[in-house]
């Protein structure tokens, strides 16, 4: 439609800019600046790195090292994102890791067949998560409080279990998973093809099914979500339950990995999985996050540190590349958060100036 010859220039402009249509633009920028765009980059950038940095860093045998040293931490990382998305936050996966480990080198000791091993390290992993879920949710306890106790208590439930001890005389045919990749990949290692596979399920549950859906809103508002009717703390609750079996099968894995139980097993491991989360896009506060993001963050994670393990980087200052990639998702998160709310204030200022000055207008 025209505009009104007999309007004025600001009336023609209101009616020009309406049936204009929408631009579309700025959207395309935002989905091309979406946090797992810019983790996709990193992924290149540190592809190209290490493999300018060392003729070895794309070799099949490297990628294999590469897998088998992520595998554990990658699986704690996928029931810590949904934990973090609705709000709360599990620390104490790694001690359920060593504490599982150290179990299952006592019960081999006192004879137990290994598949019934496996069950009970299993089902000790599921009474370790409801025990932090049910001190969450049905006392009211803050999760970053609650798993920071148990954090110290199952390390010290592992150091009970099996002491000093080493035990390393397990089977070979067991051993031989923690070594061998998967038949028929050549680099794919048992601990990430399980990886694999439970990242396909929860991120079919969190992205596709009304169970992921309850778990954003109850990150976003939990007090609106009770409103709504989800079950807050039975949801929960599951979660942190999911989070001990989960970490109980690392413990396994990690376990056959090195061939060796011993009660510090995957000690400080849970910075490492929180940074990696966080590094994911998963916001600390709840309510955002993605398994996609968290899959490209740990490929990021496990690439830098081992292509900085081919250029004789110093091993102990590794830890400062967690450090780093904890403080860069948290800061640059807080930073756009930071600039919308500047921008806001702007705005309400400049609508307060206009109207004080059609206030004094005579």
């Amino acid at each position: 439609m025209a505009p009104d010859p007999n309007s004025t220039p600001a009336e023609s402009a209101s009616a020009t800019a309406e049936n204009q249509p929408p631009r579309v633009g700025p959207r395309r920028m935002q989905a091309l600046l979406r946090w797992e765009s810019g983790l996709a980059l990193a992924a290149v950038f540190v592809v190209l790195f290490g493999s300018t940095s060392s003729s070895q860093f794309l070799t099949q045998h490297n990628f294999f090292y590469l897998c088998l040293n992520v595998g554990e931490v990658a699986l704690m990382a996928l029931p810590m994102t949904l934990i973090v998305i609705t709000g709360e936050i599990d620390l104490s996966v790694a001690s359920t890791l060593g504490m599982s480990s150290a179990l299952l080198g006592d019960l081999w000791t006192h004879g137990w067949p290994m598949p019934l091993i496996i069950v009970t390290v299993l089902a000790t992993g599921a009474v370790a998560g409801a025990f932090n879920g049910l001190l969450v949710t049905r006392f009211g306890l803050p999760s970053l409080a609650v798993t920071i106790g148990t954090l110290t208590l199952y390390r010290g439930i592992a150091v009970i279990v099996l002491g000093p001890s080493t035990i390393s005389n397990f089977p070979g045919r067991y051993t031989d998973i923690g070594i061998n990749p998967i038949p028929h990949t050549g680099f794919v290692s048992y601990s990430v093809g399980f990886f694999a596979v439970l990242a396909v399920l929860f991120g079919l549950a969190l992205h596709v099914t009304p169970f992921g859906r309850t778990l954003y809103a109850m990150g976003l508002n939990k007090d609106a979500a009770l409103y709504a009717g989800i079950r807050v703390k039975r949801t929960k609750t599951l979660l942190f339950i999911i989070s001990g079996v989960v970490c109980s099968l690392a413990g396994i894995l990690w376990t056959f990995r090195l061939a060796t139980a011993v009660q510090d097993n995957g000690l400080g491991l849970e910075l490492n999985v929180v940074a990696v989360v966080l590094l994911g896009g998963v916001s600390i506060f709840g309510g955002k996050g993605s398994i996609v993001g968290v899959v490209l963050a740990l490929f990021v994670f496990a690439a830098l540190q081992n292509a900085l393990f081919l250029t004789n980087f110093d091993q102990r200052a590794l830890g400062i590349v967690t450090g780093a990639l904890l403080l860069v998702s948290v800061l640059l998160p807080s930073a756009g958060s930071f600039a919308r709310r500047g921008r806001e204030l702007l705005r309400q200022r400049s609508r307060r100036s206009r109207a004080l000055a059609e206030a004094v207008r005579p």
